[in-house]
């Protein structure tokens, strides 16, 4: 089981939500997230004043999947959540020990 992490712009939720769940992939968490990578930030004017904005708004998808869909959900997400412009975002695979839902008690591959 793997845990795969995207970094997207937010306006892309929709079709990165829309490409995963071709592939089957049921359940996704998002949270609105800060931050930055080689961009550093960029400067918008406001009233008249112009300001430094360090941090750009990003929505982090958290998805739980079997191995065999790594490689599949990797793609769908990346060829969804591309611009061509920088900030598009990353994409971080990690090992996932254990899974367990709550509601029924199913553990690992059953649970995700």
């Amino acid at each position: 089981m793997k845990i795969v992490n995207a970094i997207i712009k937010p306006f892309k939720l929709d079709d990165v939500r829309e490409a995963i769940s071709e592939i089957g992939v049921e359940g996704i968490t998002v949270s609105e997230v800060k931050g930055f990578g080689r961009q550093k930030g960029h400067t918008e004017l406001y009233r008249g004043a112009e300001y430094q904005v360090d941090f750009l708004p990003k929505v982090k998808l958290e998805i739980a999947v079997n191995d065999d869909i790594v490689e599949r959900l990797v793609e769908a997400i990346t060829k969804a959540a591309y611009t061509g412009k920088i900030g598009d975002g990353k994409i971080f695979v990690y090992n996932l020990e254990q899974a367990i839902r709550i509601r029924t008690g199913e553990q690992n591959n059953e649970a995700i």
